[in-house]
């Protein structure tokens, strides 16, 4: 799974919990993200947007790094 979601943010650039389940079948994308940063750098950021409730959430995006 971990060499899966490295292939995935190469090709499209980022990854977010969402994407990572929808697309890929992972429920543990935080503890992948963990692994690849053992071997190279993972940026992060903070998104906002609202849910499905209209309510304000926060997530994060995970790109490569440099």
């Amino acid at each position: 799974m971990r060499e899966r979601i490295l292939d995935y943010m190469k090709k499209f650039g980022s990854i977010t919990t969402k994407q990572a389940f929808d697309d890929l079948g992972c429920t543990r994308l935080s503890e992948y993200i963990r692994q690849i940063r053992l071997i190279r750098p993972v940026k992060d950021e903070w998104i906002k947007g609202v849910n499905r409730f209209g309510e304000k959430t926060e997530y994060k995006k995970y790109y490569l790094g440099e």
